[in-house]
């Protein structure tokens, strides 16, 4: 990396920081320096604070300036960060830019999103804003699916074309992120922009590579996690929400290893909610048919949303145990690294993880940057994140495809 007379490192700001998902894997990569963060700590209206900014500076060290990015202006960013760690980030300073809206107006997994364009989304265009002030090297961003490829991709759309106009190339991709060695079926929009280099994302890192299957299953990853924690202090983190009588026989009843409400229709009927008991009589069993589900100890975990905090919303439950997947569990299939901290309620702990980039992707994607300014590609033994579910082993040489 290229530093500055006055700073060791190259500076990261992360605007939208949540629990630090996308610093986490900056900050555990030599040559960055995290020197500044946003985020208004804002969850659904209906859910008050996420209570993210405490779990962010636990973790990276760095406080997150509380503010509304929607009227936050770059020029009060730039004195916030001049008056915590002495860098004048004036135009052309700063290194990397992490900006990732909110996808809650975006994401498929929201109805009226096919309808409705949500106000959360014109804060696309004030990444934009951030970008003309800071000039930064390099921007990484990091969204749902829609955010590319949805009905409202005019709101990326214009970005590129800003970007471009301001000089800077940008490459976009939509992954699944098992692709990258999450244990995760988790499909994202990356979009990496440079203004100094031919912008690279972890679909580069990984040409000639592929994880192997086995290492991004349930099992693989609540093994791993199992292991390195047996030789680490009590955790906090290690717990799940209580749940009443009725409920505990509900997921009791629900068959292991990848079994869900549906089955219950056919085995114990008494024990549907009304809901379910409704959508049964109606042959609606593939609505919702994840809530009260098992994971599945072959497969990838699903998607681990926001909501995670509730056995009525996902396919969230322990493939065998009668619980909810505890914090340190759903963490470690979020890519999180296994000492990782989550501070709050812990509900919000659960809002934390769903909302976070992953940090075995975030690390790849900083390793893209170094890529990018050192001119030399990156071996998997550099982009495997340490102490996480992925391991340097799990990367294996591509099989190629038959002709």
């Amino acid at each position: 990396m290229r530093p500055y007379p006055d700073c060791e490192t190259a500076t990261v700001v992360d605007l939208f920081s949540g629990g630090g998902g996308m610093s986490c894997g900056f900050a555990r990569t030599a040559g960055f320096s995290i020197v500044g963060a946003v985020d208004l700590e804002r969850g659904k209206p209906s859910a008050g604070s996420t209570g993210c900014n405490g779990t962010y500076r636990a973790n990276i060290g760095v406080e997150p300036y509380r503010a509304d990015l929607a009227l936050l202006e770059p020029s009060e960013l730039r004195e916030v960060v001049f008056g915590t760690c002495g860098i004048d980030l004036a135009p052309g300073r700063l290194d990397v830019l992490s900006a990732c809206p909110p996808c809650t107006d975006f994401s498929r997994a929201k109805p009226a999103n096919h309808l409705v364009d949500g106000r959360r989304n014109d804060l696309v265009g004030r990444v934009g804003d951030f970008v003309a002030y800071f000039r930064p090297r390099h921007l990484v961003m990091e969204n749902a699916r829609e955010f590319l490829l949805g009905a409202f991709r005019h709101h990326s759309d214009r970005l590129t074309e800003r970007l471009r106009a301001l000089g800077y190339g940008v490459a976009t991709e939509v992954p699944t992120l098992t692709a990258y060695g999450l244990p995760q079926l988790r499909e994202r929009a990356l979009l990496v922009a440079s203004r100094v280099a031919e912008p690279m994302t972890p679909a580069d890192l990984w040409i000639g590579y592929e994880p192997a299957q086995a290492a991004t299953t349930v099992r693989s990853a609540l093994g791993r996690l199992a292991a390195a924690r047996a030789s680490m202090p009590a955790d906090a983190m290690d717990r799940s929400p209580a749940m009443g009588a009725e409920v505990r026989a509900r997921l009791g009843a629900v068959p292991r290893d990848g079994g869900s409400w549906t089955d219950l229709v056919r085995t114990k009927p008494e024990l549907l909610t009304p809901g379910m008991a409704a959508k049964a009589a109606a042959d609606l069993l593939n609505h919702h048919p994840d809530a009260y589900g098992r994971m599945a100890w072959s497969r990838p975990a699903p998607t681990i949303m926001r909501e995670s905090s509730h056995l009525g919303n996902g396919r969230y439950a322990h493939p065998e145990m009668d619980r909810l997947l505890t914090v340190r569990e759903m963490a470690a299939l979020q890519g999180f690294p296994f000492d990782y901290r989550f501070l709050g309620a812990l509900k919000n702990s659960y809002r934390q993880i769903g909302d976070a980039v992953p940090p075995i992707v975030s690390f790849q994607i900083a390793a893209c940057i170094r890529w990018m300014e050192s001119g030399i590609r990156p071996g998997p033994e550099t982009f495997v994140l340490p102490d996480s579910t992925l391991r340097i082993g799990d990367v294996r040489h591509a099989v190629p495809a038959a002709a």
